[in-house]
Order: structure tokens, then sequence, then C-alpha cells
């Protein structure tokens, strides 16, 4: 199947006003193969009739359409720079002053197949002295629905883990079938898994508030305007004081920003002023 110039703007405005992600066009190969999969999977002989089951969202359709075209490229122990960054001088100031009872709460958005925030709660046990004393909640948060099934799931292979020392893997992991593992139960179970979408404001808002958040590898992929709104949404969803880590290669200059820029040892990050309003 080839797309004409208008088949693929269309295709690529669908996904824009859903995801915020935008797709160049001189990814036609890319994004051809992918509607012929969804064609395929629905019985769609021809685009018109895929397109009609698009905007009827026949059986959920748009997620499926949205699954299509994430990447869920991620590995155990990520830039683990902001990890050292996260318990050498982020948690000391976030729970300075602060009530036991408050309980400290950690967003990974997006989680992909679930590496990030399940390596995210290995960290802290590690390398936290005072992770016993503190109620910590870990949320894994996804646009796709295959990728937040795999989350809950837990299972990996070799490449997930590659960044993993052995040690870490017995310690954490049970040996499965075809060279796979399976993240231990009671850790499964600290990280809560949700679907949510970065230009979704109001989705994102019914998570409440964080102290850090874990965005990393996903704002290439939009737009400024989408990004602005994406920014707005996560600087919304942090606590007055909290954290934004964003990918190495990522950063707020090429939009209006409310962030602090904060540059510590081991990371920049991006920091809510205390002060700050909505």
């Amino acid at each position: 199947m080839t797309l004409d110039e208008a088949d693929l703007t269309r295709i690529c405005d669908l996904l824009y006003r859903h995801t915020g992600i935008l797709v160049p066009g001189n990814r036609r190969p890319f994004i051809e193969r992918r509607v012929l999969e969804r064609m395929r999977a629905t019985g769609a002989g021809t685009l018109p009739v895929y397109l009609a089951r698009l905007r009827a969202d026949a059986e959920g359709e748009v997620q499926l359409f949205v699954n299509a075209f994430t990447v869920n490229e991620t590995y155990f122990f990520r830039e683990e720079h902001q990890l050292r960054c996260l318990t050498a001088s982020l948690l000391g100031p976030l729970t300075a002053g602060r009530s036991r009872h408050d309980p400290i709460r950690i967003w990974s958005m997006p989680c992909a197949t679930g590496e990030e925030p399940y390596s995210l709660a290995i960290w802290l046990l590690e390398h936290w002295p005072e992770v016993d004393a503190w109620e910590i909640e870990i949320v894994g948060s996804d646009i796709d629905t295959r990728a937040l099934a795999a989350a809950q799931a837990g299972s990996y292979g070799a490449r997930a883990l590659m960044r993993l020392p052995p040690a870490l893997v017995a310690r954490y992991f049970i040996p499965q079938e075809a060279g796979s593992w399976r993240i231990l139960p009671d850790l499964r179970d600290s990280v809560r898994f949700t679907r949510r979408n970065l230009v979704d404001g109001a989705g994102m808002a019914r998570e409440g508030r964080f102290d850090v958040v874990f965005c990393r590898n996903v704002l290439i992929y939009f737009d400024d305007a989408s990004r602005g709104v994406a920014a707005d949404n996560l600087f919304a969803s942090l606590r007055p004081g909290g954290f934004l880590c964003l990918g190495h290669t990522e950063s707020m200059a090429r939009i209006p920003s409310r962030f602090q820029t904060r540059r510590f040892p081991d990371a920049i990050v991006y920091q809510r002023p205390e002060d700050a309003h909505d």
C-alpha cells in the first residue's frame, strides 16, 4: 500500500490530534507499514474503509491505532545519572521537615513496558538508606495499552536487563522459560500503572500531584505547540518544589517555561518553584 500526500497528511493529523506526536512525512514507509498492519487486523480492504472505522472508533480502534505508532524503546537503569541524582540531590530537599505520613510520590510518564518505574523502585531499595522510613508511591503511566499490559506482567528478556548487575537480577527477578525473567511479585505490586496522555491535562490531573516526575525521551517526538501543552501539564502535575527529569537530549529551552533549571552534580533537572501558581 502507498499513501498519497493527502492520505499521509490525514493519518499524521489523526495521530497528532490524539497524542501530540508529530510523525515527519519523510517517515512514509514507517507510517504505511503501521497503517497496513491495522487495516489487515481490522479486515478493512481500503484506506477509506479503515478511516471510517477510526472515525467511528469501532471496537476501540483509535487506541489500537495509537498503540501501533508508539515507541517503547527502554531498559532497566536507563540514564542512571538521573537515578543517582534522585537519591543524592532531590530526595533530601523534598523530605526536609516533612511528615513521614506524607507519601513521596514519583511518576514515570511515559513508562513504556515498565522498566523505568521498576528501575526507580530497585534503585531506591538499593541506594536510599531512608527507603523503609517513608511511604513511597510510584506510578507508571503511558498512552499505549499494550505497553501497560506488558509492564503489569513484568517479564523481561536479556536486552532489557543488560545494564543491571547480575546480583540485582538474582535479587529482584525470577527466571522464566525461554531466557526471560519476571520481576518479584512484591516489587511488581509496588508500582501502579495507569493509561495517561501527556497532552490531556484533565486526565493527568486525575493522578494528583507528584514530588518527582520522570518524563524522558518523548518530547522529542512533539512539535513546539504540543511540547508546550505537555510542559504546562507536567508543571501542574508537580507539587510546589517538585522536580521534573527529562531525557538527556531534551530541554525546556525551545518553549516558554515556568520551571527553574537546577544543575546538580549528576544531572540537570527542572523544578517547579515553591511559590508558583498553576
